[in-house]
């Protein structure tokens, strides 16, 4: 099966040059996406290919859940080193419904090392208890905890100082929360991009 994968490449590779004889040669400059892309480890989600991006375009981190916690030193790093030094204009934060890390932190069940790293979404579900109580379904309340976490995501990012000090020192980056169906492949908007455009002006490139 590994062969197959070498395979693969191959046949990639001589695709995409016969396609464009200068492909690999553009790539393997100075990168210089406009996008920093948090999100799910799911196999599912690809960043590049659900946007339509070639590689070199976006600049992705991935964790179970799409998680943004303070002692990440690994997701810190890759907020840094692209706010800083790649100067990206957008970071956004993509969770996607039928995640197996939402569904995981709520089921009730002992799942070892990843219990502590899903304790966030566990912690947003408690706090927003009456509100997911109303809700008539676990599909559509794991749907909503999933963009329930998405928000608290992008607000943890607003409060790192990464992000805190980038914006004092004039640096035009935003934050955006979105969500991947699965079942449609869509990406919807969950409007909580900060700072708001309308309270902030900014320009992008």
């Amino acid at each position: 099966m590994l062969n197959d994968l070498f395979d693969n490449n191959r046949k990639w590779s001589e695709e995409r040059r016969r396609e464009d004889p200068r492909y690999f040669e553009r790539l393997s400059n100075l990168q210089r996406p406009q996008y920093l892309w948090i999100g799910c480890s799911d196999s599912r989600v690809p960043a590049n290919t659900i946007t339509g991006l070639e590689p070199g375009e976006v600049f992705v981190h991935r964790n179970i859940a799409n998680l943004v916690h303070p002692s990440d030193l690994n997701l810190l790093s890759v907020l840094e080193y692209a706010i800083e030094v790649l100067e990206v204009s957008h970071v956004i934060v993509c969770g996607h419904y039928g995640c197996g890390g939402i569904r995981a932190a709520l089921d009730g069940q002992k799942h070892g090392v990843i219990d502590h790293w899903l304790q966030p979404i566990r912690d947003i579900a408690e706090r927003n208890k009456d509100e997911l109580a109303q809700v008539p379904s676990q599909d559509s309340k794991l749907r909503l905890v999933c963009e329930m976490s998405t928000r608290n995501q992008v607000e943890r990012l607003e409060k790192t100082p990464i992000v805190q000090s980038a914006w004092k020192r004039g640096k035009r980056v935003r934050i955006h929360g979105w969500v991947y169906g699965l079942e449609d492949g869509l990406i919807s908007d969950l409007k909580c991009s900060v700072p708001e455009l309308t309270a902030t002006p900014i320009r992008v490139r």
